[in-house]
Parts: C-alpha cells; sequence; structure tokens
C-alpha cells in the first residue's frame, strides 16, 4: 500500500516539530556518570533540580529498510565543571546506517568515534548540514550559549546501540572548555579500547 505524503513544521524557538509520531527527553538525572566531576554533577543539579537536557520529537513512519525516520533534537546550554551539556551517544544497531543532522540554531559539535578509536568533531551551527557516516559512534554537544536546535534523519530500520559508549567508559576524548571560551579535546583516562574481535563484530555488514 502506498502511503500518503505528510510534512511536519520546525519551531525553531522551542525546538518542536509539528505533525510528530513521538517525543521522549533527558533529563539531568538520566546523564549521571557521563561526566568525569561527579562532584560538579551532584553540586549542579542540588542547584537546578532535575531540568530536562534535551528532547527529541521524532515521526517514524515505519520500521521497515528503505523507510526513514525524522526530527528534532533541542539541547539546552549548560556545563558540568569543563563539560558541556551532551547527548548520551550511540551507534546505530545496525553499524552500517548512515545519519544526517541539520543545524537550525545555536553552535554545537557532533562528536564522532571510529570502533578503533579514532576522534573527528564536526561543528554544527545554523545552515550546516553533518554527515554521519555508516560505522561511528555518535553524540551531540551543545557548546554555545544558547538551545542548540538540529533536524535529523536516518533509515528506519537503524536502531541504536547506546551500550557502546558504556563498554568502554565513555568515548576516548572528552569536549571541555578552554581558558579562551572554546573548547578542546582532553583524553578520557577511563577509556577502554575496543578488541580486535569487538571492531570485527561491528564492521560487519547489516543488511
Amino acid at each position: 500500500m502506498i502511503r500518503e505524503p505528510v510534512a511536519g513544521t520546525i519551531e525553531v524557538s522551542t525546538g518542536t516539530m509539528g505533525g510528530k509520531t513521538g517525543r521522549y527527553e533527558k533529563r539531568l538525572a538520566d546523564l549521571d556518570g557521563l561526566y568525569r566531576d561527579g562532584a560538579a554533577f551532584k553540586a549542579h543539579a542540588a542547584a537546578v533540580g532535575n531540568p530536562v537536557v534535551y528532547a527529541v520529537e521524532d515521526f517514524r513512519p515505519t520500521d521497515r529498510p528503505g523507510d526513514l525516520i525524522y526530527g528534532v533534537t533541542r539541547m539546552s546550554p549548560g556545563r558540568i565543571g569543563r563539560e558541556f551539556f551532551l547527548t548520551r551517544g550511540h551507534i546505530h544497531a545496525k553499524a552500517d546506517r548512515p545519519e544526517i543532522y541539520y543545524g537550525q540554531q545555536g553552535h554545537g559539535l557532533m562528536q564522532l568515534e571510529s570502533p578503533e578509536g579514532e576522534t573527528r568533531i564536526v561543528e554544527i551551527r545554523a545552515q550546516t548540514i553533518c554527515y554521519v557516516p555508516p560505522y561511528w559512534i555518535h553524540r551531540s554537544i551543545n557548546v554555545g550559549d544558547e538551545d542548540l536546535v538540529m533536524v535529523f534523519a536516518y533509515p528506519s530500520d537503524s536502531g541504536q546501540d547506546y551500550g557502546i559508549i558504556d563498554a568502554s567508559n565513555g568515548m576516548r576524548h572528552r569536549v571541555m572548555a578552554d581558558e579562551k571560551g572554546g573548547w578542546e579535546l582532553v583524553e578520557n583516562e577511563a577509556y577502554l579500547p575496543r578488541t580486535a574481535t569487538n571492531v570485527a563484530d561491528i564492521m560487519k555488514t547489516h543488511a
């Protein structure tokens, strides 16, 4: 059966989307354990409570191969110690599936990590399109002083694997505020590299 075309209107000021079929959000408490400075996290939570750090609204027509999921994500500005607010991050459960992000507002980074542990950073501002190739772990980071709003799209059968980051005690690098008002990459001392077997399993094609 041929489905009808649809449209979804993005409200940039609120980071919301008309015509959505789903929404989820992550509050500050959901990000406990992601930051290096645990004391700073507890102090921040004590000061501000448990606000929404980021929210995602999406349209999911089907989960069949060949279809697309699209939506919008909005992330608040903020820091825990020297680390900026970030998403949990993931690799696609079918790791050979790509994704695109299209900046609408704010200043963010897409932090990407290959299965072997190489790091890449793509800066995202309004009107920037970021292509996340297959097999890359990725997370979004708000390094600006306003909401980061991005539109995204990825194949409907991609799925998400969040555990790959947890298994390595985080990503190989942390994005930290520097002394000049910008950002820098700092090695994550707790990082556990993946074994050759881990990498080979990730790189298998999932048709």
